[in-house]
């Protein structure tokens, strides 16, 4: 770490486009980072892997010690914040009590969490704290953990496809209707209700639709090369030709995906 600090110290002193930068232009090279470690963790290449960790950190340590000169924080500053943090939130580890299990020590975070929240009196609402700019799937899945764990939930799965399907209802109602504004409102409805079916199944709905959308793409680049080797255009395909061709394309992909 101390060899890294180093290298940012130096470039920030020598180079012109890095000394250039403040933590307000380097957010979008943060968040394309962060996503190209997104795509590393879900192909399991650990050498792609140790390649995008170590330029997520880079960007971490650079905004850090651009911090630093303004005489804002350190670098070790925010290394010992973030271990109180987690030290406090881990009571079951670094304290007397216990947690036995993983949903106990989630319960348990999100006690301590809103005690320090009660604390510090920075926020009004029990949503406050969700950032407004990360994906909107990502966003309404925090939101519907947060205010199931409030209370304000459904009392089990079936619940909550019962307002699935009641969505689904008026969404084809809105389709109907021609109106755009209000096909959205309940598109976007009936989105947020899958969510919630996501977060009772146990899984994350940005996880699950990245997989799907993975498969997608690697079945379409293989009808495409599939095409490719028989010199055809899709265009020039009969819907029949099309999907044979899709069918082809699951089942030479199946041993990949599972399904």
């Amino acid at each position: 770490m101390d060899s890294l600090k180093c290298l940012v110290e130096t470039l920030r002193a020598k180079c012109p486009w890095d000394r250039k930068q403040t933590p307000e232009t380097v957010i979008v090279y943060l968040i394309e980072e962060a996503y190209e470690l997104l795509d590393a963790l879900s192909s399991g290449n650990m050498t792609h892997i140790r390649e995008e960790l170590g330029d997520v950190l880079f960007q971490v340590v650079f905004i850090a010690l651009m911090h630093q000169e303004k005489n804002g924080f350190t670098l070790d500053d925010a290394i010992a914040a973030i271990m109180e943090k987690m030290i406090r939130r881990h009571p079951h580890v670094f304290g007397d009590e216990t947690a036995d299990t993983a949903e106990k020590v989630k319960e348990n975070w999100a006690i301590i969490k809103a005690s320090e929240k009660d604390r510090a009196g920075s926020e009004t609402s029990l949503l406050d704290g969700i950032p407004s700019g990360i994906p909107a799937l990502h966003r309404a899945y925090m939101i519907s953990d947060k205010v199931g764990r409030a209370g304000f939930d459904w009392d089990d799965m079936a619940g909550v496809m019962v307002k699935v399907e009641e969505e689904w209802k008026e969404l084809a109602e809105a389709i109907r209707s021609g109106q755009k504004k209000h096909i959205s409102m309940e598109f976007g409805d009936l989105l947020f209700t899958l969510t919630n079916v996501a977060r009772f199944a146990g899984i994350h709905p940005e996880t699950a639709l990245a997989a799907s959308v993975k498969k997608f793409e690697t079945r379409y680049k293989y009808m495409e090369k599939r095409l490719a080797e028989a010199e055809k255009l899709l265009s020039a395909l009969s819907q029949e030709e099309k999907d044979r061709l899709w069918e082809r394309a699951k089942q030479d992909t199946k041993q990949t995906f599972g399904s």
